[in-house]
């Protein structure tokens, strides 16, 4: 199939005098194009009628999807398991133009395509996303569309489902004294401030999304009460099943100096950057609260963050954290019972350098061009009992301690289990009394975020009774003074009785 073609070419060459050696490279160029087409033409593909593609899923589910924000993307695989090429003659969406979805096919942003040829052993990616028309809209609703592969008359599909939830949109940047309520969620897509003098109340059950880079700054107060049963969530409002767990995807709850009297019960705040800060380094004045029966998971930075205020908190797990469970800084007033702060991380990506609890009068502050300057607060009073830190940092010190001696610095753990080093002295009765050193708490299973006491665990019926006592019930509601002493942390191990 080639020599006759190589002979036209010599003889086109010779008569328009071609040098011989730009000549012979042409000739190569050629053969080689010629080569190219003749492979192409001889390309064989897996004809077979019994022919299947395979998919990384069968079906792609969209959580929810909020309006004005949109939904996330999702992709699938196809694969050719084969050893010949295979050649689709059509990828498109079952509904056509009418579909709520988009598609983007191998880097081409089309909802249909023909012919679409994958080389043996290969596979392609198809993104999915759902039409922005469809989040223009109040209204809760199911959609559902398939993708269809069409090979050798052979029709495959994958499901394609989605879930648009109707919400209250916060679309006022200032929010003057209300009261949410779980109707529906809340959504909030840009920052959001109580006002001073205001009052924002929650509902039990409420649940409020917010969308990256908003928090809900509170110069006013915030009075949020939930149940065990119903308890309020601040959450992100990406949705999928990858973004659960995941930390810094929006910026949090910020109590401002000059905030009092703030009430977070049976609340949740996750994934955020800092998920609950009390005051702030730039201002002066300081803010209080009480936080009881609650839960700050998945959060980046710090799960509590307070600065010179005043805080208490109780039957409280703060877990999964990247930096600190709590960091208590230029000193303040804090009280933390039957609290269970705790972080394990089998991912060794993220290693954490920093302790589970940091306890500190002082901070050293760098600004602009200016020499370093070092603030200093009285810590008037620091008091855990019936306390859990403890965690898997490398230094095997889960309490940091920063104490200049310009400023206070009073605290006491008593009845506590502190994950610490050998060498820390835990002797002095002003600041430890009845200290669990070291000492593995045996969770559950704290990699899956279970923080309940395993049945051997050194923790139970350690702690003081008078304060089980004030704090009858642990954060499942189950009661914590039927037996001999409260257990340690924020969950009371009860043992089935036996048969």
């Amino acid at each position: 199939m080639v020599k006759q073609p190589y002979k036209e070419l010599l003889y086109f060459c010779r008569n328009f005098r071609i040098e011989q050696s730009k000549m012979k490279k042409l000739v190569h160029i050629l053969i080689a194009i010629l080569l190219v087409a003749v492979s192409c033409e001889d390309e064989k593909y897996a004809t077979s009628s019994d022919v299947k593609l395979e998919f990384s899923a069968t079906a792609v589910r969209f959580d929810t999807i909020f309006p004005e924000i949109g939904a996330g993307t999702q992709h699938i695989k196809v694969y050719n398991r084969y050893d010949q090429s295979l050649l689709v003659s059509s990828i498109r969406l079952a509904s056509g133009e009418a579909s709520p979805f988009h598609l983007n096919i191998n880097g081409m942003s089309s909802d249909e395509m023909q012919d679409m040829v994958i080389p043996p052993r290969d596979s392609i990616y198809i993104f999915i996303e759902v039409s922005e028309d469809v989040n223009n809209t109040n209204q809760s609703f199911f959609l559902r569309d398939s993708i269809e592969f069409i090979t050798n008359n052979n029709s495959q599909d994958v499901d394609l489902m989605a879930w648009s939830q109707e919400v209250n949109i916060v679309k006022n940047d200032i929010v003057k004294s209300e009261t949410w309520t779980n109707d529906k969620p809340y959504l909030v897509s840009r920052p959001v401030k109580v006002a001073k003098n205001a009052v924002l109340t929650i509902s039990a059950g409420t649940k409020i999304y917010f969308h990256h880079g908003t928090r809900l700054l509170v110069a006013g107060k915030i009075i949020a009460k939930g149940s065990c049963d119903q308890p309020i969530v601040f959450q992100t409002d990406r949705m999928e099943p990858l973004f659960q767990n995941l930390p810094d995807l929006w910026n949090g709850i910020v109590l401002a100096p000059g905030s009092y009297d703030n009430v977070l019960d049976f609340v949740e705040v996750r994934n955020a950057h800092i998920g609950l800060q009390v005051g702030s380094i730039e201002e002066k004045g300081f803010a209080t609260a009480v936080i009881g029966n609650s839960r700050f998971i998945s959060n980046f930075y710090a799960g509590i963050f307070s600065v010179k205020s005043k805080l208490q908190v109780y039957n409280t797990l703060i877990a999964d954290y990247h930096r600190y469970g709590a960091a208590l800084l230029l000193g303040g007033e804090y009280d933390f019972y039957h609290t269970t702060i705790a972080n394990y991380d089998l991912d060794p990506v993220k290693l954490r350098l920093t302790p589970s609890l940091l306890l500190s009068n002082y901070l050293i502050v760098n600004k602009d061009d200016k020499e370093p300057e070092t603030l200093t607060g009285d810590l008037k009073k620091a008091y855990f009992s019936n306390v859990i830190i403890a965690g898997d940092a490398p230094s095997g010190n889960e309490v940091g301690m920063e104490q200049n001696s310009e400023a206070n610095f009073n605290f006491l753990f008593d009845h506590c289990l502190l994950q610490m080093c050998d060498t820390f002295n835990v002797s002095n009765p002003n600041h430890y009394k009845h200290i669990l050193k070291g000492v593995n708490p045996r969770f559950a299973d704290p990699f899956r975020m279970r923080f309940e006491l395993d049945s051997i665990s050194p923790a139970r019926d350690a702690g003081l009774r008078d304060i089980g006592d004030l704090y009858p019930y642990d954060l499942a509601k189950q009661n914590r003074i039927s037996d001999l002493a409260p257990d340690l942390g924020a969950y009371e191990r009860i043992d089935k009785p036996k048969k």
